[in-house]
């Protein structure tokens, strides 16, 4: 293990889709303690779930204790994707299946102040994008299919994580790797082992009967194992 991976932090994102969305804002306060939310956009096309647009999510971002990591599941993606930075949020992510020109929509977010992540579906090789490595500052590797929270950890996708982390560190670039879906306390350390080192937690933080709690002990979770 480098020593780069040595220090990494473990990166706890509560996704507010398993949220109660009528009271978003008292559901924020439960989560104070992460280190971003993470607010999943569905639009019914790219994935077969409709979620939220721009103008909640710039709400949110009013109203949030901690920064917002946009996931957007959604087509024209290199229309809309930019907007999402212009509302000031954290991170914004896309997902490589709906760009057209990902390098070309990485380096626009970057340039309106968020970072750039880039999202794989399950069965997506990494291989054909490693090359852009450079442009990125986040790779979300999907461990569940996209669009529906409370889904079971795909196991399959930990060779493609890994092969993401050795081809980050052979190549010297400051990019995380994210996974997102079916994260538990089980799960969270055979992602992190792999070389995750973002978290997000849907069902495992809001189903718990404290969210705060629920965090901490992933986090706990998590950094043994990427330790």
């Amino acid at each position: 293990m480098t020593a780069n991976r040595s220090v990494a932090r473990c990166c706890i994102s509560p996704s507010i889709l398993s949220a109660d969305f009528v009271n978003l804002q008292a559901e924020l306060d439960r989560i104070s303690n992460a280190d971003a939310v993470h607010v999943d956009v569905m639009d019914n096309h790219f994935v077969p779930n409709l979620t939220i647009g721009l103008p909640v999510v710039q709400r949110i971002q009013q109203i949030s204790p901690v920064p917002l990591d946009a996931h957007l599941m959604i087509a024209e993606v290199d229309r809309w994707a930019p907007a999402y930075a212009d509302a000031g949020l954290a991170s914004v992510t896309f997902h490589v299946e709906a760009s057209n020109a990902p390098i070309k929509l990485a380096r626009e977010l970057r340039a309106r102040g968020a970072k750039a992540g880039m999202a794989l579906r399950p069965a997506t090789p990494v291989e054909p994008y490693l090359d852009m490595l450079a442009e990125l500052d986040m790779l979300l590797i999907m461990t569940v299919e996209p669009g529906f929270g409370g889904q079971s950890f795909l196991d399959v996708t930990l060779p493609k994580i890994r092969r993401a982390q050795q081809a980050i560190e052979g190549s010297g670039v400051d990019v995380a790797i994210q996974v997102d879906g079916g994260i538990t306390e089980e799960t969270i350390t055979r992602a992190a082992e792999a070389g995750a080192t973002m978290f997000v937690a849907g069902s495992a933080v809001y189903g718990a009967a404290d969210p705060g709690k629920a965090i901490e002990r992933l986090r706990a979770k998590g950094q043994l194992a990427i330790r």
